[in-house]
């Protein structure tokens, strides 16, 4: 169906039919890759034991999956904006939900481990297209109310998925964690076919970089597989360090296809906005950080503690709450007050919440032991949390040249996965976890401290990192001619010279004057340095 397709991109108001749905369908898009991160780390110690995997098997369900997702995530950008970023964006549902049958019938950790690795394949076609339809569908002042609101509830559905997975484990099994992905994917296809405009780049033209996407996954295995079955020993160390030296020369050969070829997916032109590589910095160092807590705190509080998967998801209800309530409201703040103060404040709420995590103490499973240890450290983190993710979002895309929208998101997006799938691989070797550790009470909880103390530092550098390259005026909002313009009655229009739907909250003007039409209005001008993404939780 193509219901709203004479709703031209750019110009659908954030309170419209049409930009509530729009909302709808990227929000349950991408919550799915979202929850399902979420939900699959709480399942950890019942799938271990229900299929006999070790620590280093339960890294790759976790890290194949971030694998194929940050490797071909920039892909999915690159495809979103030639092809259409409705259909791409479709396409990537359909292509996760299918993968996700096959985990849930899984007899075996390498099979689980492929179909995860299948799941990170549709992740890289929804996630870049979710916030690419956003870009390009709203108008450019509704764009940080957009960006904020679907910060927010993404937030929200990842916070919920270790309750919703909780509860499933409890009274069913582990595998009905990825059954429902199911309904989710169909309701999604169904409302964005009937009810999102499509939208593309029609500068795109070319071969796609499959040799770009390739190096990237190849690079990006090698160094994954160093890290995690080099400390385990079980490999020959032969080949450990043969897959690291492949994966570092892959990822070498990867930047610098990325220079040369006619059409890249990584585009050098993406990163000639200073703030831009800035934001992107602070994300990587930041989301390094939320990893490592993601990764071990549901394990820690089942394995150690006592807790049932579904009291270890409910644990984090908090900040659930607090992404719920806070998220916009810090997004509206950054555009206020620029984004450097949420995104130094932020970070430092996020390791004052990790520090707190080292006062947990084993066999504190009680109602008393929650309320004294694990509520106060998951309150300040889920503050944190919410002052963090809505600004580095929109710092991220706001700065982004405005022709490469579709490939910034991917970026941005890659960059957090990257970061997630560094800490899951490095973060219990440097935290001496191994073996069997995950069914060991104690021995878990002595690395969970460890861990617990790395990523804290990890966060406090993320806010220093981003108190010293944030510009405080990334964010300031359009001048009163942009907002008298955008108003005025339709006219002629001219040629637009740059990728205008999906630019970013205007950055400076345009060498030249650009007019276009109110119901198709477009930021006209350049990329500039200036705003970026992010993706919570």
């Amino acid at each position: 169906m193509e219901a709203h397709q004479d709703t031209a991109p750019g110009a659908v108001p954030f309170r419209s039919a049409t930009g509530r749905w729009v909302l709808v369908a990227t929000v349950l898009g991408s919550a799915m890759g979202f929850l399902d991160a979420t939900v699959v780390n709480v399942a950890l110690p019942v799938i271990g034991r229900d299929i006999g995997a070790g620590v280093s098997d339960l890294q790759w369900v976790l890290d194949s999956y971030l694998l194929t997702l940050a490797a071909l995530i920039l892909l999915g950008g690159s495809l979103a904006d030639r092809y259409g970023r409705r259909r791409v964006f479709t396409l990537g549902v359909v292509c996760f939900m299918i993968p996700s049958v096959l985990c849930a019938l899984a007899p075996t950790a390498g099979i689980l481990i492929l179909a995860r690795a299948l799941q990170g394949v549709g992740a890289a076609l929804l996630t870049p297209g979710s916030l690419a339809i956003i870009q390009s569908t709203y108008r450019s002042a509704d764009r940080p109310a957009a960006i904020g609101a679907w910060s927010a509830l993404t937030g929200v559905a990842s916070a919920l998925g270790p309750i919703v997975g909780g509860y499933l484990i409890d009274a069913f099994s582990w595998r009905w964690i990825f059954l429902i992905n199911v309904p989710i994917g169909l309701v999604v296809v169904a409302v964005t076919a009937r009810r999102v405009p499509e939208s593309r780049d029609p500068a795109a033209t070319g071969r796609l970089d499959a040799s770009g996407a390739g190096l990237a996954t190849l690079g990006l295995g090698g160094v994954t597989y160093a890290l995690i079955e080099g400390p385990r020993g079980a490999s020959p160390g032969w080949l450990t360090g043969a897959a690291l030296v492949l994966g570092l020369a892959a990822l070498a050969g990867f930047a610098r296809t990325e220079r040369r070829a006619p059409s890249p997916m990584l585009p050098p032109g993406v990163f000639t906005a200073p703030q831009f590589l800035s934001a992107n910095a602070v994300t990587f160092v930041v989301y390094s950080a939320l990893g490592g807590v993601f990764f071990l705190l549901v394990v820690f509080l089942q394995t150690s503690l006592g807790y049932t998967p579904l009291y270890a998801g409910a644990a984090s209800l908090p900040v659930t709450l607090l992404m719920l309530a806070l998220s916009s409201r810090a997004g509206a703040l950054a555009q206020r007050i620029g984004p450097r103060i949420p995104l130094t404040v932020g970070p430092m709420l996020l390791a004052a919440g990790m520090l707190l995590m080292l006062r947990i103490e084993v066999g504190e499973s009680g109602v008393g032991g929650y309320s004294a240890a694990v509520l106060p450290a998951v309150l300040v983190f889920g503050l944190g949390l919410a002052t963090t993710v809505a600004p580095v979002t929109a710092t991220a895309l706001a700065a982004a040249p405005a022709e490469h929208s579709g490939v910034a998101s991917g970026v941005n997006n890659a960059v957090s996965r990257v970061a997630q799938l560094a800490a899951v691989a490095a973060l219990p070797v440097l935290a001496g976890i191994s073996g069997s550790d995950f069914q060991d009470p104690r021995a878990l909880a002595a690395g969970f401290r460890t861990a617990m103390l790395i990523t804290a530092g990890l966060a406090v550098a993320g806010g220093l990192l981003a108190f010293a390259t944030i510009r405080r005026d990334v964010l300031a909002p359009a001048s009163v001619p942009e907002r008298a313009a955008e108003e005025r009655p339709p006219g002629p229009a001219e040629p637009c010279p740059y990728e205008c739907p999906l630019a970013g909250t205007p950055l400076r003007p345009a060498p030249a004057p650009v007019s276009a039409p109110s119901s198709a209005r477009r930021s006209d001008r350049p990329p500039g340095p200036g705003p970026s993404d992010s993706a919570p939780s």
